[in-house]
């Protein structure tokens, strides 16, 4: 996945994409006005944002849109945009802000010890 900004109404264009596979364009839209208001023109134009990055693809007939990126792939890169502005890029830094006060229970601590060390 090419490391750009993924902006939040790209994101939503893609969470409805990988929510319901590959759609049409028009039922894109509809969605995009269920859930969030859009108009028509508005999920077109974000739409075609996603299409320029290459978020989506766009195929005939019936401009069918299919999201070229995953779900983890994006995570992954917001995470390490979130690590690199926030945290300096210490994920460790993150980590323990995110666990600031927080009980772990010794599940939770074996399963972050596990991942450590598969890191490693």
């Amino acid at each position: 996945m090419m490391e750009q900004k993924i902006f939040d109404s790209e994101l939503r264009i893609l969470e409805i994409l990988w929510a319901g596979g590959d759609l049409p364009a028009k039922d894109v839209a509809a969605a995009a006005a269920e859930q969030v208001g859009w108009s028509k023109t508005t999920t077109y134009t974000v739409l075609k944002k996603c299409v320029d990055k290459g978020l989506v693809r766009r195929m005939d007939p019936g401009f069918l849109c299919r999201a070229q990126v995953s779900r983890e792939d994006v995570r992954r890169q917001e995470t390490r945009q979130l690590i690199d502005r926030m945290y300096g890029g210490q994920a460790d830094r993150l980590v323990a802000c995110l666990l600031d006060g927080k009980a772990l229970d010794r599940g939770e601590i074996d399963r972050l010890r596990q991942m450590v060390e598969e890191l490693t």
